[in-house]
C-alpha cells in the first residue's frame, strides 16, 4: 500500500477552499443586507410614530370656541369647555360658556398661537391616502386621510374604526372647504376616540343642520354650525368667524384604556366609559347637558341605539334580564318544595 495515495473505493480528500475575493464578496453582500434590514425597521418604525402620534392642542386644548374675527349666536347654545376670541372683540347671542371666557386678552393670543402651531403639525403629516371627496358611507382605519379640494359628508354617516387601539389618531386634510349636511354623523367604533380625531381645513367648515359631528375642527378661516348640530370636539377658526346656533359643544378629552365598543357624543352624567377610554362629565356639566338637550329639536347620540355598541348594549342588559327572572323561577320552586314536601316515591314491585 502507497502511503498518501487513496486506493480504490476511498473517496478523494477535499482540498480546502482558498480565500478568495468571493469570499470576500460574500460577507460584504451579508452586511450590506443586514443594514439594509436595519434601516428599513428604522424608518418603519418612524413613519409609523410619526402616524399615531397626537396632535398636541396645548393651551387651546381647553377651549370649546376659538375664533379669530367674531364669535355669533342664535338660541341656547351651550359649551362645557372655554370661549376665545383674538384679535377680535365681538361675542354676540350670549352661548352659554360652563368653562371661561377669554376675548383678545393674554389667554387668547396663547391659545391662539398654540392653535397655529397644531394646525402646521396636522397639515404636515405625510398621507396615509385619499379621503376621496364624499365620506358618506365609509369607514377609515387610523391614519392621515387627503383631500386636496373640498370634502363632504353630505348624508348618512362616516365610520372610524380604531380595530382596538384606544390610541389609534385620526386627522383629515382638507385643502379647501369641509361640509356636511342634515342629519350626518361620525361614528367611533372598536376603541376610537373623538379626542385623536382631528380636522384640519385649509378653508372653512359648515356643520348642517342636526350633525352630531365627532373631532377637533382646525379652520383656517370660518367656522358654522348649523340649527341643533352637536360637536363632541371643539370648533377653533384661525382668522375668521364661528357662527353658532342652538349646538352643544363638549370637548373630548380621554385617557387610555382597555375597554372595547367606541366613543359617542351625548350621554348623561357620571363617567361616560368609551371605547379605549374614559371621559368625565361633572354634575354641572350633565345638568347643563341635558337641559341643552330638552331644547334641542334631536335627541342627543347617546339615546340613540342605531350604533353596533348600542345594539351590543341593548342585548346584553335583555340576556341579564332573562337571567334574573330564571334565577328567581328557581329560587321560588325551591321555595315551594321547601315548604310542601313531597311524598317519597314508592318503586313498583318487579315481576319477571
Amino acid at each position: 500500500m502507497n502511503v498518501g495515495v487513496p486506493q480504490t473505493g476511498e473517496p478523494l480528500p477535499r482540498a480546502p477552499r482558498p480565500a478568495g475575493r468571493f469570499s470576500g464578496l460574500r460577507s460584504s453582500r451579508r452586511a450590506a443586507l443586514g443594514l439594509f434590514g436595519l434601516l428599513s425597521t428604522l424608518v418603519f418604525a418612524s413613519s409609523a410614530f410619526g402616524a399615531n402620534a397626537t396632535v398636541g392642542l396645548g393651551t387651546a386644548g381647553s377651549f370649546s370656541v376659538l375664533a379669530g374675527s367674531t364669535v355669533t349666536n342664535t338660541g341656547p347654545t351651550t359649551m362645557f369647555g372655554d370661549l376665545g376670541l383674538t384679535p377680535g372683540s365681538s361675542v354676540t347671542g350670549a352661548p352659554q360658556v360652563l368653562g371661561q371666557t377669554h376675548v383678545d386678552d393674554a389667554v387668547a393670543i396663547g391659545a391662539k398661537n398654540a392653535l397655529t402651531t397644531a394646525y402646521n403639525d396636522a397639515a404636515s403629516r405625510p398621507s396615509s391616502g385619499s379621503a376621496g371627496t364624499e365620506l358618506s358611507g365609509q369607514t377609515f382605519l387610523a391614519g392621515v386621510r387627503t383631500a386636496s379640494g373640498s370634502l363632504l359628508l353630505s348624508a348618512g354617516a362616516l365610520t372610524l374604526d380604531a380595530q382596538g387601539d384606544p390610541n389609534a389618531v385620526f386627522i383629515f386634510q382638507v385643502g379647501s372647504t369641509l361640509i356636511t349636511g342634515s342629519n350626518t354623523s361620525v361614528l367611533l367604533v372598536n376603541g376610537a376616540q373623538a379626542c385623536n380625531v382631528f380636522w384640519q381645513v385649509g378653508s372653512s367648515a359648515t356643520l348642517g343642520t342636526g350633525t352630531r359631528f365627532l373631532g377637533t375642527v382646525m379652520a383656517a378661516a370660518t367656522i358654522t354650525a348649523n340649527t341643533a348640530a352637536t360637536i363632541h370636539g371643539r370648533l377653533l377658526a384661525q382668522t375668521g368667524a364661528v357662527n353658532l346656533d342652538t349646538n352643544t359643544i363638549t370637548n373630548s378629552n380621554c385617557n387610555a384604556g382597555t375597554n372595547g365598543g367606541g366613543e359617542v357624543a351625548g350621554g348623561g352624567g357620571g363617567t361616560t366609559t368609551t371605547g379605549g377610554g374614559t371621559e368625565t362629565i361633572t354634575p354641572s356639566e350633565a345638568a347643563a347637558l341635558a337641559a341643552a338637550q330638552a331644547k334641542s329639536p334631536l335627541a342627543p347620540i347617546g339615546s340613540r341605539s342605531t350604533t353596533r355598541q348600542s345594539r351590543l348594549a341593548a342585548a346584553r342588559r335583555a340576556a341579564h334580564r332573562a337571567a334574573v327572572r330564571r334565577k328567581r323561577t328557581r329560587e321560588a320552586a325551591r321555595r315551594r318544595a321547601r315548604s310542601h314536601p313531597s311524598l317519597p316515591r314508592v318503586r313498583g314491585a318487579f315481576t319477571g
